[in-house]
């Protein structure tokens, strides 16, 4: 059974930086890419970034270029994405999600997290 956990969400000031991990479990997902989106209120989810498991290519949304960095540590079995200069327009649940390959549409991602809340707020 496949299941992804996310965490390190939390109440941040704006300017200030915060990694979330996004931890894989269950057989299958060796070559799979993992995704990040997020979801603000009254939004639709959008999607941030991924890192492919192929050959560990990264990709980022405009949103995030230059504010985050996604990488994975395969021995754990977990993805990270840091943000920096945090923003209170990141203001979101952020979700990891896992799919054979790297797109910014949900569909193409088979399993997903339950999401983790970051608020950014003075």
């Amino acid at each position: 059974q496949v299941q992804l956990v996310e965490s390190g969400g939390g109440l941040v000031q704006p300017g200030t930086s915060l990694t979330l991990s996004c931890t894989t479990s269950g057989s299958g997902l060796d070559y799979y890419g993992i995704g990040w989106f997020r979801q603000a209120p009254g939004k639709e989810r959008e999607w941030v970034s991924c890192i492919s498991g192929k050959d560990g290519s990264t990709y980022y949304a405009d949103s995030m270029k230059g504010r985050s960095t996604i990488s994975r540590d395969n021995a754990k079995n977990t993805v990270y994405l840091q943000m920096n200069s945090l923003k209170p327009e990141d203001t979101s649940v952020y979700y990891c999600a896992a799919g054979p390959w790297c797109k910014w549409y949900q569909e193409s991602y088979d399993y997903w997290g339950q999401g983790t809340q970051v608020t950014v707020s003075s």
